[in-house]
């Protein structure tokens, strides 16, 4: 279990890492073609939405790895759980209709959620 948690976190963490820094980087004519949903949020919230990313991909790793308040872990994944809930609805109440990512993240995140148990 200990080994598949920090797989899967470690690919977790790093995609929230990589999709965080752009959304907190990047302006909103560089996010466009890759996240059509930009252009009907305001950009600071976008922003706020990549700092969260970033503090859940921490979230996923330091508390493990330092083995203090282990319980920040599973928190980390169920904000993403939520966090992925409401981008599908996002998605789906706008033009772009593309939630397969948003599903396997979900997925994912769920795997997460169940092996972060064993850390408590």
């Amino acid at each position: 279990m200990n080994i598949a948690y920090w797989i899967v976190a470690g690919l977790l963490a790093l995609f929230y890492l990589y999709a965080g820094a752009m959304k907190v980087i990047r302006g909103r004519d560089q996010l466009r073609p890759m996240m059509a949903w930009v252009d009907r949020i305001p950009l600071p919230a976008v922003r706020a939405l990549g700092t969260v990313e970033i503090l859940g991909a921490t979230g996923l790793i330091l508390p493990p790895l330092t083995g203090i308040a282990l319980w920040l872990a599973l928190a980390a994944a169920i904000g993403f759980v939520l966090l992925q809930i409401g981008a599908i609805a996002v998605h789906l109440t706008g033009e772009d209709r593309r939630i397969t990512l948003n599903l396997g993240l979900i997925a994912t995140t769920a795997v997460i959620v169940w092996l972060a148990t064993t850390w408590l």
